[in-house]
């Protein structure tokens, strides 16, 4: 495969004079198979001058698959402003993760609309296929894609290509589950992640020739910065070490890092991986900048792709109104805050103040997911939780429960899990990273209850 970074720039573009090495255009990578098969992760402002060159180099029509990570503005402002979108003869698939609201092509939509834009996407002259996404594996062409939900205020999607004999991930806006990376439960240092999502994210790295990852911040930087949705740079190091990754490239620059401080944040990285004795190699991805990954480094034991699941190309549309949600915690004010961010998403909400009340109405109504806070009056969350796991109605007994707690440790995190909860998200959160996190389950349990019907 070869690699090509046309934009490596996060939240907003940034060219100028302190950014010229590393480049100053948001999201968009070039991948290129041995068959020919053409990728563009992302349609950041970096896509602008990645359309120009196809127009130049290759041979029309021009035919290729866009896979965005999520909608956010950085990663599709450059899609109006993609050309080869809008020669007649074209032929462009476009894919990103199902959202249970507004289709894909009417997000792309909104910000062609004519109050921002002068020319609307169905003016555009290629043929153009929309695809919505849940987790799972698909090829293109010769290249097996296998897609992971990331952890972002916005339902955003990871990808792993894997072609000839070696692979990369791309795994951009994606945060850590835990703020406590790298600790074990006894308080020791260790490279086991004490949540399960984030051990997740290692196996779905695991044995890349080379890991694209976010790191917007440094781990200094990063208090200041939780729940934003982004990881420490130093922390994308130890999930690629973790995972038994070749190389690393940095990504998502923040726009304040010059490029001095992305080369001294470079240095802090590889001396991170030569204090724990590892032999990953770290650079910071820069526009211009190609990497061709060959099929003899593959020589070395490697693990194999993780968590691969069948095809997810179009799974069934699920209606949010179908989907009921009950929402566990006795402060009145934090039940308030998550009805109205998930009234809006046309889920039928359901609430309990307690323990006791939250089990019955479960046996009650089944919810499809449960918002659960830990401490309670009456039974806690971690009590009721045992119990859902103990029916013999697998419809409680498997049914997705996010833990949302200020019980902060790892100690506290291990044991929710050891409880049986599905997710556990620390007080005080982001209303847009719960509602990501429940549209992430919500897929997950439907696309498992599909495959098993």
């Amino acid at each position: 495969m070869r690699i090509r970074f046309w934009g490596t720039r996060g939240s907003l573009a940034k060219p100028g004079p302190s950014t010229v090495r590393y480049g100053g255009n948001t999201s968009c990578v070039e991948v290129k198979a041995p068959d020919g098969t053409l990728i563009v992760l992302d349609c950041g402002t970096g896509a602008h001058e990645l359309g120009q060159a196809l127009l130049a180099t290759r041979e029309r029509p021009i035919c290729g698959h866009l896979l965005i990570t999520h909608t956010h503005w950085d990663h599709i402002q450059g899609f109006p402003f993609f050309a080869p979108l809008f020669d007649p003869g074209n032929e462009w698939h476009v894919y990103a993760p199902q959202s249970l609201g507004q289709h894909l092509e009417n997000t792309l939509a909104g910000q062609m609309a004519y109050t921002y834009f002068p020319v609307n996407l169905v003016q555009l002259g290629a043929t153009i296929h929309y695809h919505e996404l849940a987790e799972g594996s698909f090829d293109l062409g010769s290249v097996r894609v296998t897609t992971r939900f990331l952890n972002h205020p916005g339902l955003a999607m990871g990808y792993r290509l894997e072609a000839a004999g070696v692979s990369m991930v791309y795994a951009t806006d994606h945060e850590p589950h835990s703020r406590h990376l790298g600790e074990t439960t006894d308080g020791k240092d260790g490279i086991a992640p004490v949540h399960r999502e984030d051990q997740r994210h290692v196996e779905f790295l695991a044995g890349a020739d080379l890991v694209i990852h976010d790191a917007q911040y440094t781990l200094e930087e990063y208090p200041k910065k939780v729940t934003w949705g982004h990881t420490p740079a130093e922390w994308a190091v130890d999930f690629a070490c973790a995972g038994g990754a070749r190389r690393l490239a940095l990504f998502h620059h923040d726009p304040l890092r010059t490029d001095e401080a992305v080369d001294r944040l470079v240095e802090v990285c590889r001396q991170r991986v030569k204090a724990g004795g590892g032999g990953l190699e770290v650079t910071a991805a820069a526009e211009g900048q190609i990497i061709e990954l060959t099929a003899p480094e593959m020589a070395r034991s490697r693990a194999p792709s993780a968590g691969a699941a069948p095809a997810s190309v179009g799974p069934a549309r699920m209606a949010p109104a179908a989907m009921t949600v009950l929402i566990v915690d006795d402060d009145p004010d934090i039940v308030r805050l998550l009805t109205m961010t998930l009234r809006s998403e046309g889920f039928r909400l359901l609430t309990a103040s307690d323990g006791d009340a939250a089990l019955a109405i479960a046996r009650l109504e089944r919810p499809d997911l449960l918002l659960l806070d830990w401490n309670m009056p009456g039974r806690d969350g971690l009590e009721v939780c045992r119990a859902l796991r103990a029916e013999d109605d697998p419809g409680l007994s498997q049914v997705p429960v996010v833990l949302l707690t200020a019980q902060a440790r790892a100690e506290d995190t291990a044991a929710g899990f050891a409880a049986g909860v599905t997710d556990y998200v620390t007080k005080p959160f982001k209303p847009a990273h719960v509602r990501a996190r429940v549209h992430a389950w919500l897929m997950r349990s439907h696309l498992d209850a599909a495959e098993g019907s």
